[in-house]
């Protein structure tokens, strides 16, 4: 079974097209980092104007890379929510449209759900159940996975998520945008225990994040010794030391969670796991714990559309269609 998948919940726009939610024929992806650029993060005003002007190149370019036509798809496959409001509009009125010009299926997807289906879309895909942390600009939350369409949540951000945080502190640091990538780089030369960060927990919610407190921490930082920005090694060490908070923080409760559940299996996904200092840790800890640890390619770590049209292909074949007069989400 082949299907289109559209995604379009924040700033990429892209396309693809699955053979039986495993087989990835094509993934195409236009970024809009230069469009945000000066404005240090997304502007869903300007994040729902690209879409519009992206998503038919996108979307030709994914069927020519497929070697397919629309008439070869079998079903659709669109992120419904969560993301923005005015960016989901937009890949939901296309794909409704083909569904129902084409007469094909169309299946609307949870976001990070989805982000889960990218680890099963490797060589050598995870057994299931397993744990699962997302770890995305806009969330970070923690499901045990009992099935593609049972995924149950165990804890979340109570605030920032951790992407946002990196992408707060890197506008703190003048480091510009996307901040993730440019904190990881300037990390690489810090020594990450140069600065003394807090590891912020609820105590009577183990499973739950939080990362505000840890951007305020920096932010303080930042504004009693301003001379931070000056210095280059100083700079690189209090990025290396936020980097290490934020993985301390993921880790430690993504192994809280394999404990908990009984569960020895773990798929971390979602932009940061792309980070490639939380992956070489996740792979330090699984080799010492014995965990079977399975991570995305980092070209399916971000927002794409395989892994949508990878959990549509189950959700379309347990029979659960989209009603052509659905609407999107902003939260869930």
């Amino acid at each position: 079974m082949l299907i289109l998948g559209i995604e379009t919940s924040c700033d990429e726009t892209a396309a693809a097209v699955v053979e039986d939610g495993r087989r990835v024929l094509s993934s195409v992806v236009a970024t809009q980092f230069e469009s945000h650029a000066q404005y240090g993060g997304v502007v869903p005003e300007i994040a729902a104007r690209r879409h519009l002007e992206n998503l038919l190149p996108v979307l030709q370019g994914a069927l020519d890379q497929a070697g397919v036509t629309l008439k070869d798809v079998d079903g659709l496959a669109v992120t419904q929510g969560p993301g923005l409001i005015g960016a989901l509009v937009i890949g939901m009125a296309v794909a409704k449209v083909l569904s129902y010009t084409l007469k094909k299926p169309l299946a609307g997807v949870h976001h990070l759900q989805a982000h889960i289906l990218a680890a099963f879309l490797t060589e050598n895909p995870p057994a299931l159940p397993l744990v699962a942390l997302v770890v995305s600009g806009g969330h970070t939350n923690l499901y045990r996975v009992n099935s593609f369409l049972k995924m149950d949540l165990l804890g979340r951000s109570r605030d920032d998520a951790a992407g946002e945080a990196f992408d707060k502190v890197a506008k703190l640091m003048q480091l510009g945008y996307p901040g993730g990538v440019k904190v990881e780089a300037l990390a690489a030369r810090g020594n990450p225990a140069a600065f003394s960060l807090p590891r912020p927990r609820i105590a009577t919610e183990p499973l739950t994040f939080s990362f505000s407190g840890l951007k305020t921490a920096v932010a303080l930082q930042l504004k009693r010794h301003p001379e931070i920005l000056a210095d280059p090694g100083a700079q690189a060490d209090l990025a290396a030391s936020f980097q290490e908070a934020v993985v301390e923080s993921l880790t430690s409760r993504a192994w809280l969670a394999l404990k908990q559940t009984g569960l020895n299996r773990l798929v971390v996904c979602g932009g940061v796991a792309a980070n490639g200092h939380l992956r070489q840790v996740l792979r330090d800890l699984a080799a010492t714990a014995g965990t079977e640890l399975f991570l995305p390619t980092l070209d399916l770590c971000g927002d794409n559309a395989a892994m949508v049209a990878a959990l549509g292909f189950h959700l379309l074949a347990a029979g659960q269609r989209l009603d052509l007069d659905a609407d999107v989400f902003s939260r869930g």
